[in-house]
């Protein structure tokens, strides 16, 4: 599972503090993210990244996985704000080869005119916060017309756009229920199970 963290953590500092919503806390967002039952991978972009590249660097990561084996269907992108923006982008390159893909807060200007071509593939998880200007992605999944299935959730803690910056259970826990029971259906086992991340990094930058 790859998850892409907000524009606010680009740089050097894991814990950067933003005036109306607090501390982006990345180090406890992988902490609780992580599971015994799937590898999460969450790269610390660089100040100013541009979201286009990373995202097809992300899809080309994807790729990579595939080419080795691991079923697409088990395997999950994820991101928040600017890394949802991300995720959109990856999940729209990987047309040919559909991943789940998890949306939180996800649905700021990918919904605008200027990004009208961007579409989303496979199955979809939104999650928004009903207090923050990003809410749902239902205009996104209409114009998407290779989806498998699509979700969303709404949670309500009047955090804003902040609810994402913990890993607050009302969002942690159906995310990561929702990611076993994509990695866990019956009719398809994974190809591949890895124990550490270290091989995961050494088939996607090989």
């Amino acid at each position: 599972m790859f998850y892409s963290h907000g524009f606010i953590v680009e740089g050097n500092n894991p814990t950067p503090k933003n005036e109306r919503w607090g501390v982006y806390e990345f180090p406890a967002i992988k902490a609780a993210l992580s599971d015994e039952e799937y590898h999460l991978i969450a790269y610390h972009r660089a100040k100013g990244s541009d979201p286009f590249k990373h995202a097809k660097a992300l899809a080309n990561n994807v790729e990579e996985l595939i080419k080795y084996g691991v079923d697409a269907d088990h395997i999950t992108i994820m991101g928040f704000s600017r890394g949802a923006f991300i995720t959109s982008l990856t999940s729209h390159y990987l047309k040919e080869t559909p991943v789940n893909a998890i949306l939180l807060a996800g649905c700021g200007r990918i919904v605008s005119k200027k990004y009208a071509d961007i579409k989303l593939n496979g199955d979809v998880l939104s999650v928004y916060e009903t207090s923050d200007d990003a809410s749902t992605c239902q205009k996104l999944k209409n114009r998407s017309d290779n989806l498998k299935s699509f979700k969303e959730i709404a949670i309500s803690t009047g955090k804003e756009h902040g609810a994402f910056y913990t890993p607050l259970p009302e969002w942690i826990v159906p995310v990561k229920q929702w990611i076993k029971e994509k990695y866990t259906r019956e009719e398809k086992q994974p190809h591949h199970v890895y124990h550490d991340n270290e091989k995961l990094l050494q088939i996607i930058k090989s």
